[in-house]
């Protein structure tokens, strides 16, 4: 398992605008994202951290990395998750949803086509990836 970080302290530089992408893995995109939902109602949540996530592209130089679909429906499956599993720690809610660790977990839901589309990008993208 990655050595994990103070996701609170780190959540708050993310917000200001503080955090330099480069060393900003995605166990610690994760970990933000779930302080961020302890700390904020779910929609306010998610706009603080889509804002904070495009500005850190932005000021990387990459502002098209950022994902509208990927960011909305991330936060919605770690909302849920965060509700339905036990835990005191984030390092246990990790080992308990390995998934969340995986790039691939998308897949489930969404076509590499739909979540690479300018569409995703700018607006949340319902999936086309039926799971029934």
């Amino acid at each position: 398992m990655p050595e994990l970080r103070d996701y609170a302290q780190l959540s708050d530089r993310f917000e200001a605008g503080q955090l330099d992408a480069k060393g900003f893995s995605h166990v610690d995109h994760i970990g933000v994202a779930c302080q961020m939902l302890q700390k904020y109602e779910f929609l306010e949540a998610a706009c603080r951290y889509g804002n904070a996530l495009r500005g850190l592209a932005s000021r990387a130089g990459v502002p098209e990395k950022y994902n509208t679909t990927i960011t909305l429906a991330f936060l919605g499956i770690l909302s849920e998750r965060m509700a339905e599993t036990p835990h005191e720690t984030f390092g246990e809610f990790l080992a308990k949803n390995p998934d969340l660790s995986s790039r691939a977990l998308m897949a489930t839901w969404y076509s590499d086509a739909r979540l690479g589309s300018p569409g995703a990008r700018q607006r949340f993208l319902l999936p086309d990836r039926y799971q029934g």
